[in-house]
């Protein structure tokens, strides 16, 4: 439950930016487009004259007379050019008389002159439209500089815009504008109606705004509810007044004629560098030619949150469930998944579909239910190690901590060997001592038979006041198990006779141990309730080495082996010591002994 809300209030959170779309995230989404929009090769139906600062200092300044303008134009229809395209302005007279000049040139041919955006409520006369569906949706006007009437009734006319985006980059430009009064053309879609020979456009509108626009005789262009069209930034052929006389750039294509002098025309920012407005309108038409130029459909939002509570969802279940390793393996594909998937909707579909937050989201995620994970199981390993450090083998408390589902309930059928111990006149002693002895004396035994026991890789089991139990194969897998439990066993009747030393000399009484050694299966596992658990082993093979502990004192020997112990052991001098009965087994069984001195030979 806890983790469901906590995933829950993470994906709300994460959902913040696809819901209301914040500065940063707009930015993110269309610098994505930029990388991973490809180049288009040029249609090869447009050219760009630019008129540079060597070609200004050659006239003798800038601007031109207009007769000079009217010789330009005149030159290049003379030497085969579809149209002209000014993108200039040329809102008053010629102060050299020269504008009869230019609109007769401007007459003879297809041209256009452009009008740029001025906040002054002056609109140019709209254009014939058709609309199909509801009419709504459009880039607003702001009204227009116009030309003046000789020039304008000469040519037409479309509005050079360049709207930016949050980043202050052109990316999209209106097709089409509206004013109070209809529909005007942008400046490069009206390059392709003159083209065309068309005199109307057909706007096709939805729910959401204006889904394309119609020229006849070109295939429709889809945009965005407001009439955008994403522009592919080709790289137009260019020349200049100087190349004017040599370039093959002019026959069959219609020319932008524009001012690259510096100071001259402003350059507006795009993703690929700083253009100057012919340069624009140049892409703008360039783009609506391409048929599979990319566009943001108006489902993006909608498969953008499908992608993004999918992916969310899905990496931070696999950590959350499946662990870890395996976790991050799985999230690690999801997240190429997501980039192969944004690279096939840019790239291979033409849709501008972005799953840039969803990938980032996804990252997020990762690492929250990775520190999670990471946490939780940091707090389960150092529980671990602080309940099993003082029973266990360092190796088998890492095994532990690698692996906590040993520590469920439950057990496995498992063969090993069990060592059981018991300090011998304790309940006595401890009679007849001060507590505060006594607990010096039981610690140091234990103390004593612990060490042995970790020393050769065996688990102590549980202490039982004065007695210990022990296991070896178990949880860990011991090669010579047998041959381990008996050495563990000479070694704390070594450490009793040490310890009895240290006894001595502070006058407190020696002790004795008994010690019985079993082979055989046994249930080996969690034993207990949900809330209350020990790893322990029963069985018949746990019971008998117990009993073989207790008959060591009637034996007269410290220690009692197994026949099965003694069978499978490679220490040497095992001295059998009886046939005992023992409770619960009909028949006796063959115990043996090791002398002290007799300890598995050094290799």
């Amino acid at each position: 439950m806890i983790r469901i809300k906590q995933f829950l209030v993470l994906l709300v959170l994460l959902a913040m930016p696809l819901v209301f779309q914040p500065t940063f995230y707009q930015v993110l989404k269309l610098k994505t487009f930029d990388a991973l929009v490809e180049e288009r090769q040029p249609s090869n139906y447009f050219s760009i004259l630019n008129i540079t600062e060597k070609d200004v200092e050659t006239e003798g300044g800038y601007p031109f007379p207009r007769k000079r303008l009217a010789e330009i134009q005149n030159e290049l229809i003379d030497q085969g050019a579809l149209g002209v395209g000014w993108v200039i302005s040329f809102p008053q007279p010629d102060r050299f008389d020269g504008d009869m000049a230019f609109a007769e040139s401007l007459a003879s041919a297809p041209s256009i002159l452009a009008t740029f955006e001025n906040e002054n409520g002056v609109y140019p006369l709209t254009t014939g439209t058709v609309i199909l569906g509801e009419d709504h949706g459009g880039f607003q006007a702001k009204g227009v500089i116009e030309n003046v009437p000789l020039l304008r009734e000469a040519a037409y006319q479309g509005i050079a815009v360049a709207p930016t985006d949050v980043d202050q980059l052109v990316r999209r430009m209106p097709l089409l504008l509206r004013t109070p009064d209809g529909w005007v053309s942008a400046y490069g879609t009206e390059v392709l109606k003159v083209l065309a020979g068309a005199d109307t456009y057909v706007i096709k509108t939805n729910e959401n705004g204006i889904q394309e626009v119609r020229v006849k005789g070109i295939p429709a262009v889809p945009t965005d509810s407001l009439g955008r069209k994403w522009i592919s930034w080709v790289d137009t052929p260019e020349f200049s007044l100087d190349d004017i006389k040599q370039t093959d750039l002019i026959k069959d294509r219609f020319v932008f004629v524009g001012v690259t002098a510096l100071g001259v025309m402003p350059q507006i920012a795009t993703p690929v560098g700083l253009l100057e407005p012919h340069k624009i309108q140049a892409a703008l038409s360039e783009s609506i030619l391409i048929q599979d130029s990319p566009s943001i459909p108006d489902f993006a939002v909608s498969i953008e949150l499908l992608m993004f509570i999918v992916g969310v969802s899905f990496v931070w279940l696999v950590i959350i469930m499946a662990g870890i390793n395996i976790g991050l393996v799985l999230a690690s594909m999801m997240l190429a998944f997501t980039i192969a998937m944004e690279f096939h909707f840019v790239r291979t579909q033409g849709m501008l579909i972005d799953f840039t937050w969803s990938f980032v989201a996804q990252f997020i995620a990762a690492s929250v239910a990775f520190y999670i994970r990471f946490r939780e199981q940091y707090k389960l390993r150092q529980q671990i190690k602080k309940q099993f450090e003082h029973y266990l083998d360092p190796r088998q408390v890492k095994q532990l901590q690698k692996n906590p589902n040993l520590l469920k309930l439950g057990g496995e059928k498992r063969y090993a060997t069990f060592l059981f111990t018991d300090v011998r006149g304790f309940t006595s002693m401890s009679e007849s001592l001060p507590p505060e002895d006594v607990t010096y004396i039981m610690n140091k035994a234990l103390t004593a038979q612990q060490k042995a026991v970790q020393k050769h890789e065996g688990m102590v089991d549980k202490y039982i006041g004065d007695a210990m139990m022990a296991i070896f194969n178990a949880p860990l897998d011991q090669e010579d198990h047998e041959t381990k439990a008996v050495s563990c066993a000479l070694d704390i009747i070594k450490n009793m006779e040490e310890l009895n030393k240290e006894l001595e000399q502070k006058g407190l009484p020696s002790i004795a141990i008994g010690i019985g050694i079993n082979s055989g299966e046994a249930v080996i596992g969690n034993m207990g309730s949900e809330s209350r658990f020990d790893y322990t082993a029963i069985g018949d093979a746990v019971n008998t080495g117990a009993r073989l502990e207790s008959a060591t004192k009637e034996a007269g020997v410290d220690l009692l082996i197994g026949e099965t112990t003694a069978m499978f052991n490679k220490h040497q001098g095992f001295e059998f010591v009886d046939e005992i009965s023992v409770k619960g087994k009909e028949e006796p069984l063959k115990v043996f002994t090791v002398f002290r001195n007799q300890r598995l030979p050094s290799r």
